[in-house]
């Protein structure tokens, strides 16, 4: 029976090792590849070439959608639905409606970026072929791994395994799916 894998995983033992085998790799022409680390290595996502994440905007439409929803709702609320003029004020007035406009924004603009985060990585997951990987557990504490995907078109299990071994990877394994 053919193993199908998930792909190459080695260990590196500092964030620099780490740092410097991801910029080999990528030179190497890898373009499927991950890390796990126990805290943020600054340009890790740049040496993998990961590209830029899109929560940001994700998070701002939402946020202008919170503003254009709040308008709404007071427009309809005290402009339509239920007048009172109060002091000889007009039932709706945009200026009355700040207050309410920033809080559903706020509201708005968390849910986005904590659903779209969820969305692009794909979460929850309830299983990863990572957990197979006999140095899974040191990734949350001192364990920095790298990981080349089998998906990947220049994935070649001896050559990529070499490839880590020769980049200082320790415990480097081919994981199955």
């Amino acid at each position: 029976m053919a193993h199908t894998y998930h792909g190459a995983y080695a260990t590196f033992d500092t964030p620099a090792a780490l740092y410097h085998a991801a910029e080999e790799i990528t030179k190497a022409g890898y373009t499927q590849t991950d890390a796990h680390t126990p805290f943020p290595v600054h340009g890790l996502d740049r040496a993998l070439n990961q590209g830029v994440s899109h929560v940001g905007w994700i998070a701002a439409i939402c946020g202008l959608i919170g503003i254009a929803l709040g308008q709404l709702m007071m427009w309809w609320m005290n402009g339509y639905d239920y007048p009172l003029w109060v002091s000889g004020k007009l039932p709706y007035a945009w200026q009355s409606t700040i207050p309410i406009n920033f809080e559903t924004m706020i509201l708005l603009t968390a849910f986005g970026a904590v659903f779209g985060m969820l969305l692009i990585n794909k979460l929850p997951r309830h299983y990863s072929p990572f957990f197979k990987y006999s140095q899974a557990e040191r990734a949350s504490d001192d364990g920095f791994i790298l990981v080349v995907e089998a998906r990947d078109p220049k994935f070649d299990q001896a050559k990529t395994v070499q490839l880590l071994e020769k980049l200082g990877g320790k415990h480097v394994e081919l994981v199955q799916e």
